[in-house]
């Protein structure tokens, strides 16, 4: 179960990881459009767009149909729980961290005010 969890993550974050593919998954949260439509917005090829649709499929965050010659892509009914909880876990653990480091930062710099204070006397 791990295994797959961490399996589907890394698909989704490689997917994400390209701004194109962000870009595809911006326009389809808005209306459904083929493979075609989606080439002549981004500004590239058929065979660039379908390879990037491929990895948004591999992470099902896209699903495609065929009607006749054309592909329509849509958004995947997997919505991005798993990964925004893992994201949030990692946001919980470096906000503590930062604060702690805060602490230490007020806390040295307080002793430096003090030791400045001790020497002007």
């Amino acid at each position: 179960m791990v295994q797959y969890r961490e399996t589907r993550l890394d698909a989704s974050f490689a997917a994400l990881s390209d701004a194109t593919r962000r870009g595809v998954l911006e326009q389809l949260g808005r209306a459904e459009a083929s493979i075609s439509q989606l080439a002549g917005k981004f500004h590239m090829t058929l065979t660039g767009m379908k390879k990037h649709i491929g990895v948004l499929e591999r992470a099902a965050l896209v699903t495609t149909e065929k009607a006749g010659r054309v592909r329509t892509c849509r958004l995947g009914v997997r919505a991005l729980e798993a990964e925004a909880t893992w994201i949030e876990g990692h946001r919980e653990l470096w906000s503590a961290r930062f604060d702690a480091l805060d602490k230490i930062v007020e806390h040295l710099k307080s002793k430096e005010r003090a030791d400045a204070r001790r020497k002007n006397r």
